[in-house]
């Protein structure tokens, strides 16, 4: 396992406990049910995904899922409950003890803070009998799809709302990026009913988890002719309403806790689109 020096990073980021859970005892860690717990806020995009993994594999009775608050209760951005965790786990540890975290029951320390890291691990190595997220001749992909989401909808996202709730016309360029990849996913979503085919994979978990920060969180700073477009995708927001309606999202998707945890740390200013919902996600569709 390695682990990122706290001199080495903003003061507000956590350091990257990066241990995986390898196929056999010699690796160190491996799957043993009950073994390892998570430790995930779900109303964090990252910690909803991997929440959302875990659903969908079944694995409540093979690795414990422990929810935290959705706003950290510690000055520094932390959860008070991770503290003992992240100091066993780096000596004079004294950054944020943030989540999400795989923890290991058997030596009280961290095995994972790295969401993509946890998620392959989930899918590869605590399966068990739960639907093949990762196939091995989609994962290029699913990555794909899952940068996609990160830099041409998250992040072009929040840069159009940095810039454009005044009618600016710099937040035209993210805004484009933002357009364009929605109508790539509305393509796909048009026809099929998962991104990648007939059965979901982890790009539908993370598409959907991108859609709902989209439709809870982004919209607080996008004016409402730019809501107005994001809502013209009817075949991206049906999909996403449907598997609103699936238990294994439904469960893990807390809207207030979501807007809570977004009001507590935003400083930005509030567009005409804040008012637009595009999805009711408490909603059953049927």
């Amino acid at each position: 396992m390695s682990v990122v020096p706290s001199s080495l990073l903003p003061a507000s980021a956590a350091p990257a406990f990066r241990g995986r859970i390898g196929r056999d005892a010699a690796s160190g860690h491996y799957a043993v049910p009950h073994r390892y717990r998570l430790h995930v806020a779900p109303s964090d995009p990252g910690c909803l995904r991997i929440a959302v993994t875990h659903a969908l594999l079944g694995l409540d009775d093979t690795l414990p899922l422990a929810v935290l608050p959705e706003t950290p209760d510690t000055p520094d951005g932390g959860h008070a409950a991770l503290r003992p965790l992240y100091e066993a786990s780096a000596h004079l540890y004294d950054g944020p003890a943030a989540a999400p975290v795989l923890s290991d029951g058997w030596t009280g320390r961290i095995v994972s803070t790295h969401v993509p890291d946890i998620l392959r691990d989930l899918a590869l190595r605590f399966r068990g009998e739960g639907p093949d997220l990762l196939p091995a001749e989609r994962r290029r992909e699913i990555d794909a799809l899952s940068d996609l989401c990160e830099r041409s909808v998250n992040r072009a996202a929040q840069r159009a709302g940095e810039l454009g709730i005044d009618g600016a016309a710099a937040h035209r360029d993210p805004l484009a990026v933002l357009f364009g990849a929605l109508g790539r996913l509305e393509r796909r979503l048009a026809r099929s009913p998962y991104v990648l085919g007939d059965a979901p994979t982890a790009a539908d978990v993370h598409v959907w988890v991108t859609l709902v920060q989209l439709d809870t969180v982004h919209r607080w700073h996008l004016d409402a002719a730019a809501m107005d477009r994001v809502a013209g995708h009817p075949a991206l927001w049906a999909y996403a309403q449907r598997l609103a309606a699936q238990p294994e999202f439904a469960r893990c998707l807390d809207v207030d806790a979501v807007l809570r945890r977004h009001h507590a740390h935003c400083r930005g200013r509030e567009a005409a689109g804040a008012g637009i919902r595009i999805v009711d996600w408490s909603a059953d569709p049927r």
